[in-house]
C-alpha cells in the first residue's frame, strides 16, 4: 500500500513536471524587459521566448512575432531551443514508462519482475530530463544577469528575469524529484526480490530435512 501510494506521488509530481517543461518551452516571458523614462513613464513590456517575441503597451492589445530566422536569435536562447524539446521529449518518455511500470497497473505474473526495470528507466528519464531542462534555464538566467550589471549594454538592451525562468525551475526540480521517487522504488524491489529468492531456499531445504528423517524412521521399522 505504501509502495503504491508512493508510485502515484511519484508519477503526480512528474507530470507536473512535464506540463510545466511544455509550458516553459512554449512561453514568450524568457526575457521581460520595461522601459520607464525620466519624466514619462511608458508602460511598454518586451518579452522574448524561444519561438516568437511580443511587444505590450498600456492601452494597446499585446502583438507577438514569431523569429524569421533562428539566427536572429542570440547564442543562449538558440541552444535553449533545442534544449527544451529534447528536455520535453525525455519528461514524456519517462512517464509513459512510469505509467507503465506502476505496480497498480494489470500485467501478467512473469512479466512483473520487469516493471523494476522499467521504474528504473523511468526515473532516469526524469532526473536526465530534469538536468537537461535546468541548462537552458541557468543559462539564460546566467546571460541577463550578466548583462543588466555590465556597463557596456545600453539600458535599452538590457533584460529581466522572465516568469518562464522560474516556472523552469520547479519543473526541473519536480521532474528530479520524481526521478528519485522511481530510482528508490527499483531499489526496493531489488531488497525484496533477493528476500523472496533466500525463503524459498529455506523452506526447500526444510523439505529435504524432513523427507530423509521419515525415509529412517520407514527403515528402523523394517
Amino acid at each position: 500500500m505504501v509502495i503504491s501510494a508512493l508510485q502515484i506521488v511519484g508519477l503526480l509530481i512528474g507530470g507536473v513536471g512535464m506540463i510545466g517543461t511544455f509550458a516553459v518551452t512554449a512561453m514568450p516571458q524568457w526575457r521581460v524587459s520595461a522601459f520607464i523614462e525620466n519624466n514619462i513613464i511608458v508602460f511598454e513590456t518586451i518579452w522574448e521566448g524561444l519561438w516568437m517575441h511580443c511587444i505590450r503597451q498600456a492601452n494597446i492589445r499585446m502583438q507577438c512575432k514569431v523569429y524569421d530566422s533562428v539566427l536572429a536569435l542570440p547564442l543562449d536562447l538558440q541552444a535553449s531551443r533545442g534544449l527544451m524539446c529534447v528536455g520535453s521529449a525525455l519528461s514524456f518518455l519517462a512517464f509513459v514508462f512510469a505509467i507503465i511500470g506502476m505496480k497498480c497497473t494489470l500485467c501478467a505474473q512473469s512479466s512483473c519482475q520487469d516493471k523494476g526495470y522499467v521504474i528504473l528507466t523511468a526515473g532516469l528519464f526524469f532526473i536526465l530530463s530534469g538536468v537537461v531542462e535546468l541548462i537552458p534555464v541557468c543559462w539564460v538566467a546566467n546571460t541577463i544577469i550578466s548583462d543588466f550589471y555590465s556597463p557596456l549594454v545600453n539600458a535599452a538592451q538590457k533584460r529581466e528575469l522572465g516568469e518562464a525562468l522560474y516556472l523552469g525551475w520547479v519543473a526541473a526540480l519536480c521532474l528530479i524529484a520524481a526521478g528519485a521517487i522511481f530510482c528508490s522504488f527499483f531499489r526496493c524491489c531489488e531488497k525484496t526480490r533477493s528476500y523472496g529468492y533466500s525463503a524459498p531456499t529455506h523452506s526447500s531445504t526444510y523439505s529435504q530435512h524432513k523427507k530423509t528423517e521419515s525415509s529412517y524412521s520407514k527403515s528402523q521399522y523394517v
